[in-house]
């Protein structure tokens, strides 16, 4: 499994703008296994996880034409750019 973990630093008052965005984007990719977003309980950003069948089907999505637009969407509500960290997943378990 290959995916993503990421940081979204939302601008101020726009936290609960980008949560209601991420929920309105319910297509899933080709090869997306899954993905998570967590509210730490003392930070103001966000903290994702994207978890895809390979390296290759995530790479296909972050260049699907869609993704892009959503990304530019996106940013309307984050201080910054994502920071990311991509790479294989070696060990996972699920209930």
């Amino acid at each position: 499994m290959y995916g993503t973990i990421f940081t979204l630093k939302p601008k101020q008052g726009q936290k609960e703008k980008l949560i209601e965005l991420l929920k309105r984007d319910n297509e899933t990719p080709d090869g997306m296994i899954g993905w998570f977003l967590m509210e730490p309980d003392e930070k103001e950003e966000l903290i994702g996880v994207a978890i895809f069948n390979s390296r290759e089907s995530h790479v296909a999505n972050s260049n699907r034409p869609e993704q892009h637009e959503f990304f530019l969407e996106m940013m309307n509500y984050l201080e910054s750019e994502p920071e990311w960290t991509d790479g294989n997943y070696i060990i996972g378990e699920t209930a």
